[in-house]
């Protein structure tokens, strides 16, 4: 087979992989020194920037085959799927070409599992020595490990990538037997909190020898199962906290030509995996606790944003005064971002804050009215009904089937 049409099916195969942007990845320049590519500080994500940039990783397979069956996998052993497989040479020649070309600054990189774990797991490790010692890439790699492979060749995979994930797909053990019983989430633990000790080490020794300094991510696939949200996100809430996880992805699953029946016919709706996003960026860095925003067991609302959902729910705390509340509080008013909290809480060390410095701050002044009081504002009737309120900000229907992969929640 060509390498065109090895990469045509590899790079598609791997579309279903979310785990793959990135972040936290040291600097390093080619600057004065034999070598190519290089990262910022801030590390390289497969998205769009602010400014409206794509940054781009090489995302691909190794290869497609895999001797695994799970039943939500486009590349499991009983899919009819066109299969292809690349040699530790070709994805390092692609990855170095496409770098030249100014196509890409990194590399994802998965496998399906063939022959064995540890040797699916030593070819990963392959290319990214190859990569590093014979090619001086310096751009930014990232590799998918496969769990069960021996524990040495996942720790060299940390010397020589950015960031290591390792998917857990399904949140639980129930799940995970009746679509992947080939897999175990016991075994898929044993190697996060592998390389979370490595990192452990390499934060308590500076000298001890690199390890994927962007850290591990995962990613949970969504609407496979009933799995519900609640459970996702205690899932993830304790991945983040057992094993200081960067990020856990969410999929939106999604269904495959000649799918089992195992496996639901339709996709669930994308924005369940949106409001998820949201969710998870809540608990990561505004303080919320899973039963905050999932009180029992259930879905997150795709008409509102978790945190607005939350306020909504929690109307004893509002109109809430900025001049007096706390930082933590202010965070949780509805169209108030974290910086813009900070950046409030700052303000009224000089000055009483006023309904302008809102305006000023461009916070989403629709969405806060009903939430806030001012030295010169305070909402005309604060004993509007939860629901009347939901029905006013709710969004509407072509608004919830837009998609982001990052959460524009404040």
């Amino acid at each position: 087979m060509e390498l065109n049409d090895k990469l045509e099916i590899l790079a598609d195969a791997a579309k279903y992989d979310a785990s793959c942007a990135s972040s936290g990845a040291p600097k390093r320049s080619s600057l004065g020194k034999s070598g190519i590519g290089a990262t910022t500080g801030t590390g390289i994500c497969h998205s769009y920037t602010p400014d409206g940039r794509c940054i781009s990783l090489l995302k691909i397979l190794l290869t497609n085959f895999c001797v695994y069956d799970c039943q939500y996998c486009v590349n499991r052993r009983s899919s009819n799927v066109p299969r292809a497989r690349f040699n530790v040479d070709e994805v390092v020649k692609l990855t170095v070409d496409f770098y030249l070309r100014n196509y890409i600054d990194g590399l994802f990189l998965s496998s399906g599992v063939i022959q064995s774990s540890d040797y699916t797991m030593d070819q990963l490790v392959q290319v990214a020595r190859q990569l590093r010692e014979v090619h001086h890439f310096r751009g930014y790699i990232h590799l998918k490990t496969i769990p069960d492979a021996d524990p040495e060749l996942i720790a060299e995979a940390g010397r020589y990538a950015d960031r290591l994930s390792v998917n857990i797909e399904l949140p639980t053990q129930d799940s995970i037997d009746r679509l992947a019983p080939e897999k175990n989430l016991h075994v898929i633990k044993l190697a996060m909190g592998g390389i979370r000790r490595k990192l452990d080490e390499k934060a308590a020794e500076p000298k001890a020898p690199r390890f994927a300094p962007a850290g591990q991510s995962t990613q949970m696939i969504v609407g496979a199962d009933a799995t519900d949200d609640q459970t996702i996100l205690t899932t993830a809430e304790t991945l983040y906290s057992a094993y200081k996880l960067k990020r856990v992805y969410y999929s939106a699953f999604s269904p495959i030509p000649q799918s089992p029946k195992s496996v639901p016919l339709q996709p669930p709706p994308m924005m369940r995996e949106h409001r998820l996003y949201q969710a998870d960026f809540l608990v990561r860095s505004y303080g919320f606790q899973v039963p905050e925003l999932l009180p029992a067991a259930g879905n997150l609302a795709l008409d509102i944003d978790p945190k607005l959902a939350w306020a909504l729910a929690h109307r004893e705390h509002f109109p809430m005064d900025l001049n007096t509340a706390d930082l933590s509080m202010i965070s949780r008013v509805p169209g108030i971002g974290m910086r813009n909290a900070k950046r409030l809480v700052d303000l009224r060390r000089l000055r009483r804050i006023r309904y302008a410095d809102l305006t000023r701050l461009r916070c989403s002044m629709k969405k806060i009215q009903p939430f806030i009081i001012t030295a010169d504002y305070r909402p005309a009737n604060d004993t509007t009904s939860s629901d009347n309120l939901r029905r006013a900000m709710a969004e509407k229907p072509q608004q919830r089937d837009m998609w982001a992969e990052l959460p524009a929640l404040a």
